[in-house]
């Protein structure tokens, strides 16, 4: 009898894990349905030490606003653990990964080093306390080897903060004055977002010299010559003007060139003029066209270059357009096909059916050739949706089964709390990732759990971000969702506040009468019986598929 009764277990064990196979094999890659994660590249994992210190910036610092040996290595590491996979995860962003200014600023918060990666000092190198480039091209590497995809983080309008050791750039790149007012369109662009934080002249066409601080530093690494080539050769290929925002998109182009990643997030769009962006999305995507032209064997699939755009304030309640008030834009029109998504923290506090079909409604149909990128807690945002992370199942529910695609923000999965003692600002967002608590807690292993079922159902299954929802019932809530890409068609069934217990689920025809449908998150296999499945489980969640 046990020998059966463990028979029996093997081969169900073996049909749930082939279903899951074939459905992950079958499945397009679709970037209005991926599944981001995004991390802070200091704060993520420490995979070699002996890198934290190699540019001395040991001042002592507010809290939490040092470098804390976070890298690449430590991101690797987790890749190749299958961290990611297990979430579901088929794309990361990395905060800006560029070389970083050497030098502290003090802001009234302590001093502050550029940990973040948004103070760039050379585009053109990766920053010593992140790693090599070699280690970039191992975890895009490792990354592809599993199916994610590497997102990096773009910054064009501003350099770092001027310090004793990092000196401003010349008149003809940057304006170091008057302040954004944030008052007009003019007012968001023709001036720096804060203080001592060198705007770039976006908006000039006229041609400008290299920097003589990049000058001096690439003839001391040895890599002037070659720089310059490279920079005569894009110039004469593109016809673009030697004006600041053109190099600055060579050398972001670079990291498709060199390393094949397959994204940027872009920082702080609405701080140029909307043509920088159309022209950034150019270079991006001719640099990726002829990228996978000479890597036939390291492509992933047949999707463009992926450029979301932070436009900060836009959210999906204003379809295409950002109002600055004097003047409506819409960069869905100029080079992004994503914009981060600012609205959706607030809509989370809404009702499941509210939710979902709101978000169907626009992005099924105004929205249809283009999508956004919903978070509910991000590095910058103060006022995240669960700061005291006391919804957090809500939060992951909500959050990975909204149509759009979802960002994960490191350590939602894990509670990682957002209220350090001591910090100030958004420092408070930035915590070193709590491993500890991934090994010990069990609270956190019940959450990491319940992203890890929903995440993985999301990765395998399209229709969740990217189809057509239909509610099917109200008790439980029951909806379908399907899509359909070329000849792949993928219908799947969720419920939601169902019973413990046995429950009878409604699928409407989303399956055929007599289909086998799993449940992922229980494991239960039912059959489709009179439109309905019968699921016994200790579980309120339900997302069928089809076996």
């Amino acid at each position: 009898m046990k020998k059966n009764i463990l028979l029996t277990t093997i081969c169900i064990l073996l049909w749930n894990c082939q279903s899951k196979k074939n459905i992950t094999e079958q499945a397009p890659f679709d970037w209005k349905a991926a599944n981001v994660y995004f991390l802070l590249t200091d704060r993520f994992a420490n995979g070699d030490p002996s890198n934290d210190n190699l540019i001395k910036r040991d001042l002592p610092t507010g809290v939490l606003r040092g470098f804390m040996g976070g890298d690449l290595k430590g991101i690797t590491q987790k890749i190749e653990e299958g961290y990611f996979t297990n979430l579901g995860i088929n794309a990361i962003w990395m905060t800006p990964i560029v070389e970083q200014i050497h030098g502290a600023v003090d802001e009234g918060t302590g001093n502050t080093y550029g940990f973040h990666g948004y103070w760039t000092k050379d585009w053109t190198a990766i920053d010593p306390n992140y790693g090599t480039k070699a280690d970039l091209k191992e975890l895009v590497e490792k990354a592809h080897a599993k199916g994610i995809r590497i997102v990096l983080d773009a910054v064009i309008n501003h350099t770092g903060p001027v310090t004793e050791l990092d000196p401003v750039f010349p008149d003809s790149w940057v304006r170091t004055k008057p302040k954004c007012t944030y008052d007009t369109y003019k007012n968001y662009i023709d001036c720096t977002l804060v203080e001592n934080l060198p705007d770039i002249k976006t908006e000039s066409n006229e041609a400008v010299e290299l920097p003589p601080m990049l000058i001096e530093k690439w003839k001391k690494e040895g890599r002037y010559e070659e720089e310059v080539r490279e920079l005569d050769a894009f110039f004469a290929k593109t016809g673009y003007p030697r004006a600041p925002k053109y190099y600055i998109m060579k050398w972001l182009a670079d990291y498709i060139t060199d390393f094949g990643i397959d994204g940027y997030r872009v920082d702080t769009v609405k701080h140029t003029t909307e043509d920088v962006w159309a022209d950034f999305a150019k270079v991006c995507k001719d640099a990726f066209v002829a990228y996978k032209g000479a890597n036939p064997k390291k492509v992933l699939d047949d999707n463009d270059f992926f450029l979301v755009g932070e436009v900060y304030g836009y959210g999906l309640h204003g379809k295409q357009i950002y109002d600055f008030g004097d003047k409506k834009v819409n960069y869905f029109e100029n080079g992004f096909d994503f914009l981060i998504n600012f609205d959706f923290k607030g809509d989370a506090n809404k009702g499941y059916e509210e939710l979902f079909s709101y978000y169907n409604k626009v992005l099924q149909n105004e929205m249809s050739t283009y999508s956004v990128m919903n978070y509910l807690t991000s590095h910058d945002d103060g006022w995240p949706f669960d700061k005291k992370r006391e919804r957090t199942f809500e939060a992951a529910t909500k959050l990975l089964l909204t149509p759009g695609v979802a960002q994960v923000y490191y350590g939602d999965e894990t509670a990682r709390s957002l209220e350090i003692e001591g910090t100030q600002g958004d420092a408070t967002l930035r915590s070193l990732m709590n491993w500890e608590d991934v090994q010990s807690n069990a609270k956190t292993k019940a959450l990491l759990t319940h992203y890890q079922k929903l995440g993985t159902f999301r990765a395998n299954h399209p229709a969740v971000g990217a189809g057509k929802h239909q509610k099917i019932s109200d008790a439980p809530y029951t909806f379908s969702r399907t899509y359909q890409k070329g000849d792949f068609k993928d219908t799947i069934v969720i419920a939601l506040d169902a019973p413990k217990g046995a429950k009878t689920i409604q699928v409407s025809n989303a399956f055929a009468e007599g289909s086998k449908v799993r449940d992922a998150y229980s494991g239960i296999i039912g059959e489709v019986k009179n439109g309905k499945v019968e699921i016994h489980s200790n579980e309120t969640i339900v997302l069928l598929e089809k076996m």
